[in-house]
């Protein structure tokens, strides 16, 4: 379908899923459709029933529309807030610096 956004791939530490959304019905064998806001109007409001999850009332896992600024492809940029901590883990041959990050839209708890 032409004019259609969809949501792409994201990378492995990308949130999987936005918001709370009603079902409107049930499209096909496999396919439900999706009460969808204003703002996401240009996404099919279509998805495979593996694309989507029930609410089972943690609202941490839930990420707010509100906010955010969508590119043209749907997908957002993370903004790092602070540094919480940094460690050198050394291998056989070299040193591997790593530090966890805390994001602008996330929790302590969440930071990565």
């Amino acid at each position: 379908m032409k004019g259609v956004m969809r949501f792409e791939r994201k990378g492995k530490l990308s949130p999987r899923y936005i918001g709370l959304y009603k079902v409107i019905g049930r499209v096909g064998q496999v396919a439900y459709e999706v009460d969808l806001p204003r703002e996401l109007a240009a996404v099919h409001p279509v998805f495979h029933v593996s694309k989507l999850r029930k609410f089972l009332g943690d609202p941490t896992q839930v990420i707010s529309i509100e906010g955010m600024e969508f590119s043209e492809h749907l997908s957002y940029e993370e903004v790092p807030v602070a540094i919480l901590d940094r460690q050198v883990r050394k291998l056989r041959t070299k040193d591997v610096a790593s530090v966890k990050v805390l994001w602008r839209s996330q929790n302590i708890e969440e930071a990565t």
